[in-house]
């Protein structure tokens, strides 16, 4: 067995490798522009020597990973946050954390995370494209509302109705705000038709998991979050209590606390950004749909801000969503809030 640490670059990558039978130890640093690294791993395999591969999460490595399940390798992904607190010198250098990786593999103690299969990430694609031409789109709405505001017109909502465009497309104005206009609304044309193609495929998605099905029973949760929830958590069993769920989405403050007082900031955002986004979107929708959501939203803004109130009632949303999916029931009004949220066979938080 091969034990490597990998310190990964999108470039190059730099590895400490330790052979368990022999004892031989070594550094090296691979290109990956021009194939060194791929025809180091490749070679290892015609030779036939067991692999164990360790590094940290990180971006711009899918093909890499790809690679090693290619060549049968053992991969291990480590968590960059916990892997950090476990740096004994304020030394940080491409070789240092190559032989810090291995060292944790070689002691077993390598905190290794959860890592999706290949079909979740490639839907997680799907989601975030649509996410990012939805973004295209509003930044369009907002140029097009902006040149009606400029001639003296504020429709808002209207100026997209059939005679809301028609008016728009009527004002006289300056050649080039004329042709801005032009290619604003021939962006948003073609904008249109693509975005009702990904909600029509992230609603099919929806519909073939049943755990994404029971979450759409929530008020406020629709398809969209409900596979984005269930892609991005993978499985309910990864947690013990809903408040790792908080912690794991980014949506609890992050906290400076010393010699008794307590100092808490913004949120952590640590998560997931994307599904950070959904689930605030969703409980603003469930304020609006549900009686009991809208109470405490509005108690929670009147006592800090409208901001707060919103990250507040997503962490609820997420924690509720999260007991939903691990006791396997649907939605019910009857444990909305409390110490006893989303656990069965309690009322008013007594057994």
């Amino acid at each position: 067995m091969m034990i490597i640490g990998v310190d990964y670059h999108p470039s190059f990558q730099t590895i400490a490798f330790f052979m368990e039978e022999t004892g031989e130890y070594g550094e090296q640093e691979l290109s990956q522009s021009d194939g060194e690294a791929e025809r180091f791993y490749r070679d290892l395999q015609q030779r036939g020597i067991r692999v164990r591969v360790g590094m940290e999460a990180t971006g711009y490595s899918r093909w890499f990973e790809r690679l090693l399940a290619e060549l049968g390798f053992e991969v291990w992904m480590g968590d960059p946050a916990e892997i950090k607190t476990r740096r004994v010198k304020k030394q940080k250098t491409d070789r240092k954390d190559a032989q810090l990786l291995l060292r944790l593999m070689r002691e077993n103690n390598f905190p290794q995370i959860w890592v999706p299969g290949p079909e979740n990430r490639d839907l997680r694609q799907l989601l975030w494209h649509r996410h990012r031409l939805v973004q295209m789109r509003t930044r369009i709405l907002n140029q097009l509302q902006a040149l009606a505001m400029n001639e003296g017109y504020r429709w808002k909502k209207k100026l997209f109705s059939e005679q809301g465009r028609a008016q728009l497309e009527k004002l006289a104005l300056a050649p080039w705000a004329s042709r801005r206009r032009q290619e604003l609304l021939e962006l948003l044309d073609r904008l249109n038709p693509t975005i009702e193609e990904l909600t029509a495929a992230v609603e099919r998605e929806a519909k073939k998991r049943p755990e994404a099905l029971r979450l759409m029973t929530h008020p406020g949760v629709g398809p969209l979050t409900a596979l984005a929830y269930v892609l991005i958590i993978g499985t309910p069993k990864r947690f013990h209590c809903g408040k790792q769920i908080g912690t794991y989405v980014g949506m609890i403050p992050s906290e400076d606390s010393s010699a008794g007082k307590q100092r808490l900031g913004h949120i952590s955002k640590q998560g997931n950004s994307l599904l950070r986004f959904l689930l605030v979107e969703a409980a603003q929708a469930a304020a609006r749909s549900n009686a009991e959501w809208r109470r405490r939203y509005t108690h929670l803004a009147m006592r800090r801000h409208k901001s707060i109130a919103k990250v507040a009632m997503g962490r609820r949303l997420a924690v509720r969503l999260y007991w939903m999916w691990r006791n396997g029931c649907g939605y019910s009004p009857s444990f909305e809030f409390g110490s006893y949220v989303g656990q069965l066979g309690t009322g008013h938080g007594v057994k």
